[in-house]
């Protein structure tokens, strides 16, 4: 497929060449990225399977916030449906929960949830004397504030926030939409 011209001795390439390559490399490009979202998909579909066996609601229908504050942050867990009691009742206690054994250096849940230690944990455990927790009923759920005054627990907090926020493809904010489509108000 490669010709030579005569007076010049560069190699040129035939046309159809040049498309068939590009075709093959965008071929195999996109079977790639097909790969890694399939790999991606199965992977947030498993942590969100461990959530639901931790938390005690399903993920699909809740919604997470993970919002960083200058003197720490906030969690907010909330149910797409206000109607669905139950799942409510659940968020309320799995979220007294959260604020109890993080405010005992626990940070076992968020190791099940994600199979792996959550950046920040080891110095929110090491610093717990110095950051408080408190969990506050909302109309479809739950949050649990984190604050403190210590700089290098603000770190670990910012650091756990933002850990939880890309893993569960979380808003940042309340009023941010979030990968599911739920809004939070």
């Amino acid at each position: 497929m490669v010709r030579q011209i005569r007076n010049n001795a560069r190699p040129t390439f035939h046309p159809l060449l040049a498309i068939v390559l590009g075709l093959g490399a965008c071929r195999a490009g996109g079977g790639v990225k097909a790969d890694a979202a399939r790999q991606s998909d199965t992977g947030f579909a498993a942590m969100q399977l461990r959530g639901q066996t931790v938390m005690g609601v399903d993920q699909y229908t809740s919604a997470h916030v993970f919002e960083d504050l200058p003197d720490g942050g906030r969690i907010v867990l909330d149910r797409a449906d206000s109607s669905d009691t139950n799942a409510v009742a659940a968020i309320r206690q799995h979220v007294r929960e959260i604020a109890a054994t993080f405010r005992a250096g626990n940070f076992a849940k968020p190791f099940q949830v994600h199979a792996r230690v959550v950046p920040g944990t080891a110095i929110m455990a090491a610093r717990r004397s110095k950051i408080t927790y408190g969990a506050v009923d909302r109309p479809r759920g739950a949050e649990v504030g984190i604050r403190t005054t210590d700089s290098a627990a603000v770190a670990a907090i910012h650091a756990f926030l933002a850990f939880q926020r890309n893993a569960h493809h979380a808003a940042g904010h309340e009023g941010m939409a979030t990968s599911g489509g739920l809004i939070h108000r």
